[in-house]
């Protein structure tokens, strides 16, 4: 029987908590288990284990992160939402490391197709086509600002930038200067 009170939702939110608090790899059943001060065996009315509660804290984190993006792009284009979308996976990575790492997490194909994935991607396109972007173009700009974002907010979160001057807050406006520089300019194949 389910303990009273534990469900999957907040179990998920618990372990979102969790990973933000000891990191995304640190977070278990039996971890989760003690924070609630219960038997492991009373979660898996839950969850399956922990790798089930992983994918679900990774789908959360998504879903949190799409509804920023959304939130930050409404009403704006070009360079605007560009800088908006980029300051939103920055700041939620500051904000919530274990989330962040979680939202990295390889999906099934088939959890894929139905998490806020999709939705990320859908935004970055529609950010592009203010750039006037055709496939294959789209895909590779896709890909581009993914890469760019993913690599300097975990550089960043590392300690790779705290070593020298100027702040990173500088070379992040460059960075995406730079990006919708290029984006406006994309060469041809």
């Amino acid at each position: 029987m389910a303990r009273v009170g534990l469900t999957v939702e907040r179990l998920t939110r618990a372990g979102a908590e969790l990973a933000d608090e000891v990191g995304f790899d640190q977070v278990t059943v039996s971890a989760l288990a003690r924070r609630f001060d219960v038997k492991v065996a009373s979660l898996y009315s839950h969850l399956k284990n922990s790798q089930d509660l992983k994918t679900k804290i990774a789908l959360f984190a998504l879903e949190e992160l799409a509804d920023r993006g959304a939130a930050a792009l409404a009403g704006r284009a070009g360079k605007d939402a560009l800088a908006a979308f980029a300051d939103v996976y920055r700041d939620y990575a500051r904000e919530h490391p274990g989330r962040y790492a979680a939202a990295q997490l390889r999906l099934t194909p088939e959890a894929a197709a139905a998490s806020a994935g999709v939705r990320h991607a859908q935004m970055t396109r529609a950010i592009l086509r203010g750039y006037d972007l055709t496939e294959p173009d789209q895909t590779h700009a896709v890909r581009l600002l993914g890469s760019v974002f993913h690599g300097y907010v975990s550089l960043e979160m590392g300690g790779g930038f705290s070593h020298s001057a100027p702040d990173t807050q500088e070379t992040w406006s460059r960075i995406v200067d730079a990006l919708d520089a290029l984006l406006r300019n994309w060469p041809a194949p």
